[in-house]
């Protein structure tokens, strides 16, 4: 008899790391777990859910959709769940981006810009201009161009002979600055690492990407929007596109629709997936601005952009990204954002003199916390004894090493913030020990 494959969970290590806990249902900001355990999701599945598990909404758009029309292929195909979606991101993106090309998640948004970049420039005459540009501490994904955007990291090293060689400048990293300055007294001095850049290579760089204001992965680093608003500066002035990676930022997390809004930025290039579809299926896209786009127009077939998904504006996820910015115009949506903005910047600033805390820092619905250890970075020993604790406490928290984040559903009531943050509280006491 054949015996049921073996389930190979993502970011785990078989026989060290515990065993998934198996999820029976959810509702709003709660995970109901097979032994009855309710566990508080502080951190919105990976980032992805917006309005709390089993929006009622989004279910129901899902169902009807499926009874409609499952999938059809993308490619001299067209149909309404696509072109609603279209006209609703319209009117929400940033100044400019008047064209989306769908994919699936995070890191094929940005593979799809990466190569959008690089063709636009060869379209346009100037192939030598393919080259890329990204910040330190960056995470863009696990796709190979997503994942050479990225910096080196865990998540990388063990496939470096794979990854295309990039540019890299400084991050705004405030907590632990690159130029040795406060940022109560800084002008932003970071940002001239860019800009050597730029100087010396710009005739052979395509674009610089960036996660606006918030990186995720490489520690929830939050920079000024004046850092922001300098590269897209500095962008524009040495003719190279800008990307923005909003795959974790964009829907609300920073406070605005999108990071981009809080510096009066728009770039050429923007990447959206994680809260698309409220956090129900997988979809993702790429926008671009009207010069991206006619780059690939014209009767010449070798301009076309030869890439594609078997799934591609898939109808079911399309449904899901419509009901999911339908909420946002029934729903006070931003009223909760505010609220959860309000009560972090209410709650951290007990933290910072605590001795276990080196810096806490916050934008919009998430706020970071990091802890003082002598092994930094996302392989710290201390994390697996935070995540282990949070969960004993019924509260779903992922460290990034031993940066401990919230990131809730928009839901989340006060009661349930404060308990999050009373066991996040507790487990200073670990990183003591």
């Amino acid at each position: 008899m054949s015996e049921p494959l073996h389930l190979w969970h993502p970011f785990t290590q078989s026989g060290s790391d515990p065993a998934p806990l198996r999820v029976r249902r959810a509702e709003g900001v709660i995970l109901e777990l097979e032994d009855g355990r309710r566990i508080i999701d502080a951190i919105s599945s990976w980032w992805v859910n917006l309005h709390g598990h089993a929006h009622p909404a989004i279910s129901a758009a899902i169902a009807e959709q499926a009874a409609r029309l499952e999938h059809v292929l993308f490619a001299g195909f067209t149909h309404e769940p696509a072109e609603e979606l279209a006209a609703r991101l319209g009117k929400i993106a940033p100044p400019g981006l008047r064209h989306v090309f769908f994919s699936d998640d995070g890191s094929t948004a940005v593979e799809v810009a990466l190569k959008m970049a690089v063709q636009f420039w060869g379209n346009t005459g100037r192939p030598k201009k393919n080259r890329i540009v990204a910040l330190e501490h960056a995470y863009h994904g696990d796709t190979v161009g997503a994942m050479s955007a990225s910096d080196d990291s865990p998540f990388t090293s063990a496939f470096d002979s794979l990854r295309v060689p990039v540019l890299r400048a400084h991050s705004a990293s405030c907590a632990h600055c690159p130029v040795g300055l406060q940022r109560a007294t800084c002008h932003i001095e970071c940002l001239q690492s860019l800009e050597r850049i730029l100087v010396e290579h710009g005739r052979e760089i395509a674009a610089v990407i960036v996660e606006p204001l918030l990186q995720g992965a490489g520690g929830m680093i939050v920079h000024p929007e004046e850092f922001l608003a300098g590269v897209r500066k500095l962008t524009a002035a040495h003719d190279v596109l800008l990307i923005a990676d909003e795959v974790l930022t964009g829907f609300g997390r920073t406070g605005k629709m999108f990071a981009c809004e809080r510096a009066g930025v728009a770039p050429d290039l923007m990447c959206v997936a994680k809260g698309l579809t409220g956090g129900f299926v997988p979809l993702a896209a790429t926008l671009a601005t009207d010069a991206i786009h006619a780059a690939f127009s014209g009767g010449d077939r070798a301009r076309a952009f030869f890439h594609g998904h078997s799934y591609t504006a898939n109808p079911i996820g399309c449904a899901a990204a419509n009901a999911n910015l339908k909420i946002f115009e029934t729903e006070p949506v931003f009223a909760g954002i505010a609220a959860i903005e309000a009560f972090h910047a209410a709650r951290l600033p007990a933290f910072v003199s605590h001795p276990a805390v080196h810096d806490v820092r916050h934008i919009g619905t998430v706020a970071a916390i990091e802890l003082k250890v002598p092994d930094a970075g996302y392989l710290s020993s201390l994390r697996p004894k935070l995540y282990d604790f949070y969960l004993q406490h019924e509260v779903l928290l992922r460290p990034l090493g031993n940066v401990v984040y919230i990131l809730p559903p928009y839901v989340i009531t006060t009661e349930q913030l404060e308990r999050v943050y009373d066991v996040i509280e507790q487990s200073f006491a670990l990183a003591a020990s």
